[in-house]
């Protein structure tokens, strides 16, 4: 298996990750819900959301980063600084200290690449984008679901033994669950 991670700056490629299966004009997540403030979450509809990633895409710094495998497109792990991400100003996740730290927000991987380890691949290649543009440390908050299996619809937040195995520890608990699932904070320091 040949499955090399690259910055996401290919709008067709996270499009084939992240947009609609079938209507253009269906409201998908396109990975904003956790990206954008609800209020703009909630009125970018249809193609906007599609035209608002497209704009991320393009930015300096991507929105995340990509999997290919033998070239194909096959998973995408969503990256940004905690500060400009919905989860910093959560009730449920509270920030550990001030650290102005990267956050994974989303690991999804497409039917048919499962199983591969391409979601630990794409986890090391999101923290390799947080130490290019300089992070001190990345954090997600995953579910500790104990080896359990979770739905995949509520997957995209990883778990924690996916984490442990790319090196973060578990630096705190969380009032937030997914899937029924408690969620933890997780962190790899990059100093």
């Amino acid at each position: 298996m040949a499955v090399e991670v690259r910055p996401a700056t290919r709008f067709a490629d996270v499009a084939t990750m992240l947009g609609p299966r079938k209507d253009p004009d269906a409201t998908v997540c396109w990975c904003l819900s956790h990206r954008v403030d609800s209020a703009t979450n909630k009125s970018l509809v249809g193609r906007e959301r599609g035209e608002y990633v497209r704009r991320l895409c393009r930015r300096k710094v991507p929105p995340g980063v990509l999997a290919y495998d033998d070239g194909e497109v096959a998973g995408w792990a969503g990256i940004a600084p905690r500060a400009d991400l919905p989860v910093a100003r959560s009730t449920k996740i509270d920030a550990v200290d001030d650290l102005p730290v990267w956050s994974i927000f989303c690991v999804r991987v497409r039917p048919g690449f499962r199983g591969r380890g391409i979601s630990l691949r794409l986890v090391e290649g999101a923290v390799e984008l947080a130490r290019s543009q300089g992070a001190p440390a990345v954090e997600a908050v995953p579910v500790d679901n104990q080896g359990k299996k979770v739905d995949l619809t509520m997957a995209f937040v990883g778990t924690r033994g996916l984490f442990e195995s790319a090196g973060f520890t578990n630096v705190a608990d969380t009032r937030s669950v997914t899937a029924g699932f408690p969620r933890v904070v997780m962190r790899l320091p990059l100093g």
